[in-house]
């Protein structure tokens, strides 16, 4: 605890009333010595936010700050929930301006008749919703697949100034102007107003979160009100042509549709705004991660050798070293957050920065982990009803930028430099970012196919297919008739992620879209391995027969994982395990923890012949009594109505194997008590879905605000994607978990193979790539 935190809060505070500061809170709460020195406008903080605040996640979550006068919030799931509740937190002050201007400046901007108005950013509902929905549609991952070829070769022209040079400001010359142009082409802003408008767009940073001197107020003010109505010309030049290609346009025409939601007014503020918005978060974004990646040489050399893992290092590098630092909110009224009252009118801000490296939500949250499952949850791109809009658009951009570096200048460093960052609250990004390269090296001089080469861009949320590892086969060993066993390990020795019994890992068998699963089997204690067992199925879907056919020692798989959603209860009192033919491979693991912990358990083995049975020697072995083997060609079989004859207290079973066994299975536990019979499926029993015999529904969701219709030849996944929101899948079969969404009300039709009975008629989770609604909506936390 904080010498700054009492022992016993007084009233609800968290702070020691005996510390005075001198400073008082709004609630008359004295302010802690470090909350009274809280300055974001000082480089300490500009340098590195969540270091900064470091001591507040720890200590005070939540304080309030004199010099700046708002509340600050430095938690994950405090924030989150601020995003969540957008009436409680108005975000109308998004744009307000943190450091007010003088009268003299403010004279200058009405002289240009400046008339920022409420943005997607700003206002609050009811207005804002059906704005946003109205104009939302560019912004989808298929329209904006229309952009890639544009953004491809503009990034490669200007690279291609300076290639062979050995040295650059990427800033300067790439990563500034790029951004600009694709956001100006994006908006429909005529090519012979590009030069001009790229001149305004920093003065409307400066003047809304930075905090310009006096003497600097009325300088900026003028460039802020040529900004503006220079912006409104371009508007009117549009109106000549609206039905030509850009965001702007879109809104024109939309205006003619609903001129009550789609203003004027409205239309020349998003003209300035979406400039700002599309182009210097992305410019900030990509100039950290760069310097991010080239900070850690290992990680940019593991992009360098496999560019797949590009989309996820996008994503870790937006939570780890993000361009927006911090949001802001207001209280319409007495609130709570954080266990810390915050009264009506408080003004808030939400250091988004700072949550990204929660280590309640990620785990090593200061170490660069281009393969984190969950990095795709930072709150970069915000949350809820006002998440960023343009999400995708920057994430294809920061995709490419990172492609084309890796690929040309894999051999790039960072020159000795000392970083610097234009003073402000929200968006950081450094203002020159020196690199250098022995251009002898560069690849393109050796071989110049190396530009014609093109990654496909993920435009959207990651899918766990970029979250790869490239693995060394170090043994194919025959198990089994039929059956080989895999031992799997890091090249450069490193150790391998932990795992528990009943994990999984997805394996790519030849190209990404043929990813199986396959269940972990050797010792969850050793590290430097993984090894998974692999039936030759004639009849199956072509992962085995590659498997087998293709596979030796020396060569390479990629894999992702582990991950597991056939968890063992180790608590429980006695353990039934039952397996059938290949469906030994996660039995095996957890028969052998079962063993370690000293538990009551047996083992029941099936198979067609002893032969076709792998690791029959090892398990006997290991199990000695407790192992039962039923092999078919010798005329014995597992009598599962009699096993489970009776119901035990306490008792859970544990199977894995062929469907008919599955199915018996489950008949014979029908009275026993719920949740006793746990199932992991190597199979799908999905079918495509038939539109004659689905029913359409909606999906509402209740942190964003949308409410989407789902077709009756369309998953919930489709329909997300289709709406811009983030969800991440991977084997769309049901299979492997990677889609689950909570959900909040309405009845679900279950149709995954992970999801337990018990867990079913919670009725509070969904597979999002394959469960529907039963009635005409379901209600999903998203």
């Amino acid at each position: 605890m904080s010498t700054d935190q009492a022992s016993t809060p007084e009233r609800g505070c968290p702070f020691d009333h005996t510390l005075l500061t001198g400073e008082q809170s709004p609630t008359g709460c004295p302010v802690s010595k470090r909350a009274a020195a809280f300055d974001p406008f000082e480089d300490e903080y500009q340098q590195d936010p969540p270091d900064y605040l470091r001591w507040a996640r720890d200590q005070e979550p939540v304080f309030y700050s004199p010099r700046l006068g708002y509340w600050v919030v430095s938690r994950y799931e405090d924030i989150k929930a601020i995003f969540r509740d957008n009436i409680t937190f108005s975000p109308s002050i998004a744009l307000e301006k943190i450091t007010p201007t003088g009268p003299e400046a403010n004279a200058v901007l009405d002289s240009y008749k400046y008339g920022m108005s409420r943005t997607l950013v700003n206002e609050d509902e009811p207005a804002h919703m059906p704005r946003r929905r109205l104009l939302m549609d560019p912004f989808t991952p298929e329209e904006l697949a229309h952009h890639e070829p544009m953004v491809r070769q503009l990034v490669r022209e200007y690279v291609d100034r300076f290639i062979d040079d050995g040295k650059a400001d990427l800033v300067e010359q790439i990563l500034w102007e790029v951004p600009l142009t694709v956001a100006l082409h994006f908006l429909g802003v005529p090519e012979e107003d590009m030069d001009t408008l790229r001149k305004y767009s920093i003065a409307h940073t400066v003047n809304t979160w930075g905090r310009p001197k006096v003497e600097e107020q009325v300088e900026v003010a003028h460039a802020v009100g040529n900004f503006w109505q220079f912006a409104g010309k371009v508007l009117d030049k549009m109106r000549l042509d609206p039905d030509a290609s850009g965001w702007m346009q879109y809104g024109l025409r939309k205006q003619k549709e609903h001129p009550d939601i789609v203003t004027d007014s409205y239309l020349h503020s998003m003209m300035m705004a979406g400039i700002v918005a599309a182009h210097e978060t992305t410019a900030n974004a990509s100039a950290n991660a760069i310097k991010l990646l080239l900070e850690n040489p290992q990680v940019w050399q593991e992009i360098c050798a496999d560019p797949s893992l590009i989309p996820n290092a996008v994503e870790e590098c937006l939570r780890h070293n993000g361009s927006v630092a911090a949001w802001r909110r207001i209280a319409t009224k007495d609130a709570e957050v954080g266990a810390v009252k915050i009264p009506a009118g408080s003004k808030l801000l939400i250091v988004t920065s700072s949550a990204n490296h929660d280590e309640r939500h990620f785990s090593d949250a200061d170490m660069v982990d281009i393969r984190r499952d969950n990095a795709s949850d930072h709150l970069t791109f915000g949350y809820g009803a006002h998440q960023c809009m343009g999400k995708n658009l920057a994430r294809m951009e920061m995709q490419i930028f990172l492609e084309e570096f890796t690929r040309r200048l894999p051999h790039m460093k960072l020159s000795p430099q000392r970083f610097s960052y234009l003073p402000n609250t929200s968006f950081r990004g450094p203002e020159n970012l020196l690199v250098e390269w022995d251009t002898a090296q560069n690849p393109e001089r050796k071989d110049r196919t190396l530009l014609q080469a093109r990654l496909p861009v993920r435009i959207g949320e990651p899918s766990r297919h970029s979250m790869t590892r490239t693995l060394l086969v170090e043994r194919v060993t025959p198990v089994a008739d039929d059956v080989v066993q895999l031992r799997l390990a890091d090249p450069h020795g490193k150790p391998l992620p932990r795992w528990t019994p009943g994990a999984h890992i997805d394996m790519e068998c030849g190209s990404p879209e043929r990813s199986r699963q396959y269940s972990l089997c050797g010792d969850p204690e050793d590290t430097s391995v993984l090894e998974v067992a692999v039936l030759r199925e004639a009849l199956g879907r072509g992962g085995s027969q590659w498997v087998h056919g293709n596979l030796s020692a020396g060569d390479s798989v990629r894999v992702r994982g582990p991950r597991n959603h056939f968890h063992m209860d180790e608590k429980c009192r006695r353990i039934i395990f039952v397996a059938g033919g290949i469906g030994i491979t996660p039995v095996s693991a957890m028969a052998r923890r079962a063993r370690a912990l000293g538990l009551d358990y047996t083992l029941h083995y099936s198979g067609r012949s002893r032969a076709s049975m792998p690791f029959l020697d090892d398990l006997r072995d290991l199990h000695g009594e407790q192992l039962h083997v039923y092999s078919g060609e010798e005329g014995q079989r597992n009598d599962i109505p009699a096993l489970l004859a009776s119901p035990e207290e306490g008792t859970q079973i544990y199977a894995c194997g062929p469907v008919r066994m599955l199915q018996a299975l489950e008949s014979a536990t029908s009275h026993w008590p719920a949740g006793a019979l746990h199932i992991e499926h190597f199979v799908s029993t999905l079918q495509a879905l038939d539109p004659s015999r689905e029913n359409a529904f909606e999906i509402e969701l209740r942190d964003s605000g949308l409410v989407l219709p789902v077709a009756a030849d369309q998953t919930i996944l489709m329909a997300l994607r289709k709406a811009n929101i983030d969800v991440q899948s991977d084997c769309e079969e049901g299979l492997c978990g990677s889609c689950e969404v909570r959900v909040v009300a309405g009845q679900i039709d279950h149709r995954d193979m992970v999801l337990t009975p018990s867990e079913r008629a919670g009725q509070n989770r969904m597979m999002a790539c394959c469960s529907r609604a039963r009635g005409e909506r379901i209600v999903l936390a998203l």
